[in-house]
């Protein structure tokens, strides 16, 4: 079976999340469940937000492992959490959309830099925040 990066599997919508924690370790399980990283991917998660923040602006956090975590990831992947009414992830920062990555070598770069783009767009997050299907959120990063 080929490994697809992001599909609608790894995708939540309308995620009842109280804190940043369950916010990580569901993006975390859902890129474990799509066979990206094994479990012990989702620590180097937490070690990477406790070195720096994962919140990047216009209520959007990338959650995702450090440079320790390479033996853990099994293939590049993404996933997605809509989380409408939003997460602290510290600093007054809300998240309303949180997006596991995990990326083999330097794919993560390419990957980042991509939903940097998509993200960078302000119009792009609303939409991703209140899309009512999976596919329409795809569609957004497909689309670029």
């Amino acid at each position: 079976m080929e490994n697809v990066i992001f599909s609608a599997d790894k995708i939540v919508m309308d995620a009842k999340i109280s804190n940043k924690h369950e916010a990580i370790t569901l993006a975390g399980q859902l890129l474990v469940q799509g066979e990206h990283v094994t479990d012990d991917y989702i620590a180097k998660m937490f070690e990477r937000e406790e070195l720096m923040t994962t919140y990047i602006g216009n209520g959007v956090a990338i959650p995702h492992g450090t440079n320790e975590s390479k033996e853990f990831i099994k293939s590049s992947g993404i996933s997605i959490v809509q989380v409408p009414n939003g997460v602290d992830f510290g600093n007054g920062n809300i998240a309303y959309l949180i997006i596991g990555i995990a990326g083999i070598g330097d794919e993560h770069l390419e990957i980042l830099s991509n939903i940097a783009i998509v993200c960078s767009e302000e119009e792009n997050v609303k939409t991703l925040i209140n899309a009512s299907t999976k596919e329409a959120i795809i569609e957004i990063f497909e689309r670029g």
